[in-house]
């Protein structure tokens, strides 16, 4: 059985929203993208690192997996990074989307967010890895199919997203 690795980028007050680019995610009117970037360094880097450094497949929400096809899909430079993206395979759950092929490697998983993710943890293969997420994450959390998480704590405090 596969296990299910999630890292998440959170602030004290526990948002997950836009942590990179200030148009990351502004749904909900969120005006605060961006809020991690000053905070990246040598220590977080490692922690990111430790698991990108085991081969593995990727597990990610719609709206994730978009944002990440123009943040490191279309790259080719030699940031370990952008390799380990590009090589994994891409498992997408989405009710929404016709194809997966707008990045390579890239599975679409139609359906219902837990039943769909329960059966590829059944399947033989590597581990998966989400990075953010956070509507996919909650939904497997509550059913139990969650097996790691590494929370990446930032200091400050948002208020809202």
């Amino acid at each position: 059985m596969r296990s299910i690795n999630v890292t998440m980028n959170v602030t004290l007050d526990g948002v997950v929203q836009g942590p990179g680019r200030a148009d990351e995610d502004t749904r909900g009117g969120f005006t605060h993208g961006g809020w991690g970037t000053r905070f990246q360094d040598d220590v977080m880097a490692r922690e990111m690192g430790k698991g990108m450094s085991q081969p593995g497949d990727m597990l990610f929400g719609r709206r994730t997996w978009e944002d990440f096809i123009t943040a490191w899909g279309r790259r080719t430079d030699d940031n370990p990074f952008t390799k380990h993206m590009n090589a994994a395979t891409k498992y997408v759950v989405s009710t929404e989307l016709d194809n997966a092929d707008a990045w390579q490697n890239s599975v679409l998983l139609r359906g219902d967010a837990t039943r769909t993710v329960a059966a590829l943890k059944e399947t033989p293969g590597r581990d998966l890895s989400i990075i953010g997420s956070a509507s996919l994450v909650r939904d497997l959390h509550t059913a139990g199919l969650v097996d790691h998480y590494t929370l990446l704590v930032f200091p400050l405090t948002l208020g809202r997203g």
